[in-house]
């Protein structure tokens, strides 16, 4: 019998058989006087004690907007002390909250705000070129002439709510000082009550990711799977009370909101906010004044942070540990974080958001070699195996197989996705991840490509369908596909291969500038290459594989495709 890529994480310490709610008020009771959140950008510094004060309060006023448990709360927000308040008091009332990348644009607001049938949705107020209450109107223009708390629309029949992140008085949205008025109608013991009422199986969460058919798919989380996943990252990176975790990856992310967010609040630490999005200046500042131990981010991140031109200036050995993740990590930029930035501690996590999100982490007593050249072992209470992708079969050791998990930390389902969801939940509950990866006789993963052609550029997963589909609606484009190619800084990049109508021209930026205010700013194509042609198969299937060795060849990518990574 030939010995197979089939591993269970062990572990003595039992998961948590708790709500989040439950854990956050035993948190607060254990540390009330430690920090829990100094957003820096704010001049925002809560204990856990006012941090658990204001979870109560927002959902107090939740239940006061009339959200019931099961009810959807969208919040499309950056990094600010609010959107973690928010995450914490949905999930104490059993609403499931609905995570909205702020880098959306209209075409994919409408698309969450019906799929998700979002109930309230929070937004923040303008940032830099992005209008999120004018794009807000732009979907749902009845809500212009709505009084707050009674939007009626026919494209969003289950929008009541729209709520203001600031005091800014909006047609149809309540300010946030008058949603936090809410509360008074509701006292504790109803939200009490309403938390006596929950299991930790219910789901609280639905974060978006790119799917098969071209158009994101909600994946259901629940407090099981994300409390228990933030739990045990925390625990591998060894978390106490005093730890102080930097956090410049954003929230609407299983990163931030699971591994930075919920490792701190399931041992007590404290999280500190940088800037509303990453800046590499701020980080290096806020880790000197803050005393930071450790910092979360993906690894073009510590890339901008590494070559920033006043990175010498600032005192960065208080400093351990952290987590790279997000997408594949150059073993030369996970060396220099551990000597320049003190980081000796550093983990590498692998997972996605259908898994809460990981399943694989190298630890603090892994060997250099190990934590720098893998993505680690199973995670603890997670069952990983490696199989053939046509026939299902467990591969040997040191064969490449699609990478398969099963455990608490899989998702419920796809909202409203059936279809999708048995496509990737077989009936034995393993979530096939469509990536590829080898494993050895320890049990160290390393990655090395990926089933689906799903591109993830600087830690942001997309995939190809959704963008082709997009540009076939420019009167001038016949066809077009799109693959990823190797990027220095981003790890992979987006190039569109574009045939035009008969009689047709446009350029690069005609293509660039079609993209940009509708589609998120990550998914407009780096490179654009205008063919008569695709290659294909005998079958007649787009072979995009050898699209990617051309782009290569044509665009001069050679060194970024030799770039190593665990």
């Amino acid at each position: 019998m030939v010995e197979g890529s089939y591993t269970c994480g062990t572990s003595a310490v039992p998961l948590l058989g708790m709500t989040i709610s439950e854990m956050v008020d035993s948190i607060a009771t254990k540390y009330p006087d430690t920090e829990a959140i100094v957003s820096v950008h704010q001049d925002i510094r809560w204990t856990y004690r006012e941090f658990a004060g204001k979870v109560n309060l927002v959902a107090r006023a939740l239940m006061g907007l009339g959200v019931e448990k099961g009810d959807r709360v969208g919040i499309w927000a950056m990094n600010h002390a609010e959107w973690v308040v928010v995450q914490f008091a949905t999930s104490k009332i059993g609403a499931i909250m609905v995570n909205i990348n702020p880098a959306y644009r209209t075409y994919e607001l409408e698309y969450v705000l019906k799929q998700a049938e979002i109930s309230t949705l929070i937004v923040q107020g303008r940032f830099k070129t992005s209008d999120y209450v004018g794009m807000f109107y732009e979907a749902c223009p009845e809500a212009y002439e709505a009084k707050p708390g009674r939007i009626s629309c026919e494209k969003f029949p289950f929008l009541k709510n729209a709520v203001f992140l600031g005091d800014i008085p909006y047609n149809g949205m309540y300010t946030w000082g008058e949603f936090l008025e809410k509360a008074d109608d509701i006292t504790m013991d109803e939200v009490i009550e309403r938390g006596e009422g929950l299991s930790f199986d219910d789901p609280i969460n639905i974060q978006y990711t790119s799917g098969t058919t071209g158009f994101p798919k909600g994946v259901v989380l629940t407090h099981h799977s994300v409390l228990n996943n933030g739990y045990i990252i925390g625990e591998g990176m060894g978390f106490t009370e005093k730890d102080r975790l930097c956090i410049p990856v954003p929230f609407y992310h299983c990163f931030g909101m699971v591994l930075s967010n919920l490792a701190c609040v399931t041992h007590g630490s404290t999280m500190v906010l940088p800037a509303p999005t990453f800046d590499a200046g701020e980080v290096l500042k806020t880790v000197e004044k803050e005393r930071c131990t450790a910092l979360h981010g993906v690894p073009t991140m510590f890339i901008a942070e590494l070559t920033h031109p006043d990175f010498a200036k600032y005192d960065l050995r208080t400093l351990r540990t952290g987590i790279m993740a997000g997408s594949p990590c150059p073993i030369e930029v996970m060396k220099e974080v551990n000597t320049r930035m003190h980081m000796s501690e550093i983990v590498i996590v692998y997972g996605q958001t259908e898994t809460s999100p990981g399943v694989t982490m190298t630890t603090t007593r892994d060997p250099l070699e190990r934590r720098v050249t893998t993505v680690g072992r199973a995670f603890p209470h997670t069952e990983l195996k490696l199989v053939d992708s046509k026939t299902g079969k467990i591969v040997p050791f040191g064969e490449i197989g699609e990478i398969c998990a099963r455990g608490y930390c899989v998702m419920k389902c796809y909202y409203n996705n059936p279809s999708a969801t048995h496509a990737t939940l077989d009936k034995d509950r393993w979530n096939h991840t469509g990536d590829l990866g080898t494993m050895d006789e320890e049990g160290y993963f390393k990655i090395v490509g990926r089933l689906k052609d799903m591109v993830i550029r600087g830690g942001e997963n997309i995939y190809p369908r959704e963008i082709e589909e997009f540009l076939h609606h420019h009167e001038k484009i016949s066809d077009v596909y799109v693959v990823g190619v190797p990027d220095v800084k981003y790890g992979e990049e987006l190039c569109a291969w574009v045939k035009m109508k008969p009689g047709q021209t446009m350029t690069e930026q005609d293509t660039k500038d079609f993209c940009k205010g509708k589609i998120a700013h990550f998914k407009i194509p780096r490179y654009v290459m205008f063919v008569n042609d695709f290659p294909i198969n005998i079958s007649g299937k787009i072979m995009k594989f050898k699209m990617r060795e051309e782009s290569i060849k044509v665009l001069g990518l050679q060194e970024a495709d030799k770039i190593q990574t665990a």
